[in-house]
């Protein structure tokens, strides 16, 4: 099992296949998945992309790493910069990229 990882450098690499993919995005997780409570993925979003409107699949946060997002749900929106930490609401809701940009989504599954 890894116990490291740069998220300076995979944020470069997803970014890399954002920008070049037709969707716009591309995600790696880094940690977690089915069988763990705990899963951390990178989202890449190119500039005017992001993610339509999503059910939350439990308590999550959105890390900003690179660029600004603007997470949003129902009439209540946020935008978030390198640094900021948005917590996901329990609402359905979007992510959406105002410049190249990469978070790290955390979710803490419902077991």
């Amino acid at each position: 099992m890894k116990t490291k990882s740069s998220l300076t450098a995979l944020a470069r690499e997803q970014l890399k296949i954002a920008t070049g993919a037709s969707s716009g995005r591309s995600a790696h997780t880094v940690y977690g998945g089915h069988e763990h409570v705990l899963r951390q993925t990178l989202i890449a979003l190119a500039a005017g992309h992001g993610l339509d409107e999503h059910n939350n699949p439990g308590e999550a946060t959105v890390h900003v790493l690179h660029g600004r997002v603007r997470l949003a749900a129902a009439d209540i929106e946020w935008e978030g910069s390198p640094g900021d930490l948005l917590i996901v609401p329990q609402d359905r809701h979007t992510l959406h990229a105002i410049e190249d940009s990469a978070v790290l989504l955390t979710v803490g599954a419902h077991q």
